[in-house]
């Protein structure tokens, strides 16, 4: 479906794309990476024809529809729902020549219209756009905000929604968790895990790549190397073969010392002049064979605070939120050093008030936090990005908050943080990514014993998160954690509170419980639950309470008996979707079994074509039969919605 033909890029006197060919099949999911800067988006901008190479050619029928993710959402007041419906362009389009023919009274040209718009799905496009932004985080009362109520973060959550509602062949996503909590992230892993067009998506969080695709293609050093599998397939595949060439490597480099003792001892030698010549021609070859590399230039970590109370802070019977909104209540906190906690909860549940809180940031409704003498506190969260100072360096960032640090050792300690030369540049071109390093690199020179870390990923490469990760574990301080990014809390985290409900109680679970956890409460939840729940209900205050009524008691009576009908019958249609989900849940199930298979080299090998055909015909018709439910599963849904709307 997409090829790429000896593709060359340059930016300036680097080398982007060299020479780069390999293909895409439809229906793949791909993912794209490699380290930042190495030319992800530079094949997003080729794909999409807004830039041409200096040689090569991108192949892509031009009937291909692309959907990709944009990076900036525009100043409109237009509601969130139609915002994203807007993505749909087929649908807006028969919905405009509806409204004309119905103007014009053009009845004959109706009844076509009305079958464009049956054959697009466009009566259930509301509903679909709902459930999207539903699993983004967006309540039903937020659905009908104006685009421009909402934080940068949360435009481009309806900048995701939108490319996700738009009709594709193709879907290009571009870090699309970046703006994304756990739950959200979660929701999305699965609506792309079930997509049934042809994905590429560049990602920096390895198990949303592990559970999204099928595929990985590499970019490094102006390479792109596709490989089958997900990406910790990808992982262990490319260790041995890195293996494999350090050995070789190494073989050569001995060999290579053989010949060139050999040339050395009779390069003056008449009689030796060909055998020389043919020696010097085989270390030519040997020295084609490069040595591996390390896999991250990133090496840094956490100084340690020079005294540390234990406790560090401890609080009991507190009451948490904001003077016009109580979030969390009976809240008992004791945290020590060495601590390692993950923060799990739904969105607006609190979580981001409790990381205020114990940041100083915000003080309790009810109780207080007694403090301990030695427990100084560093705190993540996007602010601290984009309060970095315009015009000033990485060094004098870090020199404003230790002005008795030798130069050397600044530029030493930047230098973990992948800071080379970058280090006397003005922040004003950093990217994302290389300012939320710079915050990381400030935060860790600050010797903080509680180190508060919210969403502290974002804009990371797969590098630069390891080596937080690493950084993490050696920490002598208490650590707690917001993050999407599963593998961080699964390696650096030893336990899990949970935010939910307006209390903090331990999470004896995984996050493969927490993640089932989430599917059982959203789909156990009352169809209303989710209007309360908003992007800003973790700052503002809560929902308005439902008018009084001014029925007379006996009309109220009637009301009651007439609703109870109505759930009632609800209760047949209830049972339906409960059965197709539980068929789901399982055929989701050994699809998983099947695609965790298809990553194993072994079944690519002469001797298991048979097995390898066999999984890939049982992958074709759980994945038909997924679709087939799924559709069911909708359209009982759709009813369920539209009867219980009115009770």
């Amino acid at each position: 479906m997409l090829t790429f033909a000896n593709l060359f890029v340059h930016r300036g006197d680097k080398v982007i794309l060299d020479g780069v060919s390999f293909t895409i099949h439809g229906r793949q999911h791909v993912g794209l990476v490699g380290p930042n800067g190495a030319g992800k988006s530079t094949l997003f901008e080729l794909i999409m024809g807004r830039l041409l190479p200096e040689d090569g050619d991108v192949q892509l029928s031009e009937r291909t529809r692309i959907a990709h993710l944009a990076q900036h959402t525009p100043d409109t007041d237009q509601g969130a729902l139609e915002f994203v419906l807007d993505g749909d362009r087929e649908l807006r389009r028969v919905e405009r020549e509806i409204a004309a023919a119905e103007r014009e009274g053009r009845h004959a040209a109706l009844g076509t219209l009305h079958a464009q718009m049956d054959a697009i799905d466009g009566y259930s496009a509301a509903a679909r756009a709902g459930a999207i932004l539903h699993g983004l985080g967006f309540g039903g009362a937020d659905q009908q905000r104006s685009v421009n109520d909402f934080s940068g973060g949360w435009r481009m959550r309806l900048a995701l929604a939108r490319t996700l509602m738009q009709p594709a062949d193709l879907l290009l996503l571009d870090e699309p968790t970046n703006h994304l909590d756990l739950d959200a992230t979660l929701w999305l892993e699965r609506w792309l895990s079930r997509l049934d067009t042809t994905l590429i998506l560049i990602s920096h969080d390895r198990d949303f790549l592990d559970r999204t695709v099928q595929y990985i293609a590499h970019i490094d050093r102006g390479q792109v190397t596709l490989w089958r599998g997900n990406y910790s397939a990808f992982e262990r595949q490319r260790a041995e073969a890195m293996l494999l060439q350090q050995a070789t490597y190494e073989k050569h480099q001995k060999r290579a010392a053989e010949i060139q003792r050999f040339v050395d001892r009779f390069r003056a030698k008449a009689t030796k002049a060909k055998q020389v010549q043919s020696r010097l021609k085989t270390l030519e070859q040997l020295a084609q064979t490069a040595a591996v590399r390390a896999s991250s230039p990133f090496r840094f970590q956490f100084r340690d605070p020079v005294k540390m109370s234990d406790p560090l802070l401890d609080g009991e019977e507190l009451t948490l939120g904001y003077p016009e909104h109580r979030v969390l209540d009976g809240v008992r906190l004791r945290l020590h050093p060495g601590d390692r906690i993950g923060l799990l909860g739904p969105n607006g549940a609190g979580k981001s008030t409790l990381i205020r809180t114990l940041a100083g940031g915000l003080a309790p409704i009810q109780g207080a936090i007694t403090r301990g003498h030695h427990a100084p506190v560093a705190w993540f969260a996007q602010h601290q990005v984009e309060q970095l100072k315009p015009g000033r360096t990485p060094m004098q960032h870090l020199l404003d908050i230790d002005r008795g640090t030798p130069d050397q050792g600044a530029r030493n300690f930047l230098g973990g943080f992948g800071f080379g030369k970058q280090a006397e540049e003005p922040i004003d071109t950093f990217s994302g990514g290389e300012r939320a390093r710079l915050v990381l690199a400030l935060l860790a020179w600050q010797r903080p014993a509680l180190l508060l870390l919210d969403e502290p990923t974002n804009h990371l490469d797969l590098e630069m998160r390891e080596a937080l990760s690493l950084a993490l574990g050696e920490f002598r301080g208490a650590v707690v954690l917001v993050s999407h990014d599963r593998h961080l809390l699964r390696e650096t985290m030893d336990e899990f509170w949970l935010v939910a409900d307006g209390r903090i109680l331990p999470w004896d679970g995984d996050l493969d419980d927490y993640a089932r956890w989430l599917l059982d409460r959203d789909r156990d939840a009352p169809e209303d639950a989710a209007e309360n729940i908003g992007p800003e209900a973790d700052s503002h205050g809560s929902a308005n309470a439902a008018p009084e009524s001014n029925l007379s008691r006996t009309d109220r009576q009637a009301e009651r008996r007439a609703a109870a009908e109505r759930r009632k019958a609800l209760q047949p249609l209830k049972a339906e979707i409960q059965s197709l989900e539980q068929q789901l849940d399982r055929l989701q199930k050994r699809l998983a079994e099947i695609e965790s298979l298809l990553t194993d080299a072994t079944l690519y090998e002469d001797g298991a074509k048979d097995r390898l055909t066999a999984a890939l015909k049982e992958q074709g018709e759980l994945r038909q039969r997924v679709e087939s439910i799924e559709s069911g599963w909708l359209e009982a849904s759709e009813r369920y919605e539209e009867l219980n709307a009115q009770t």
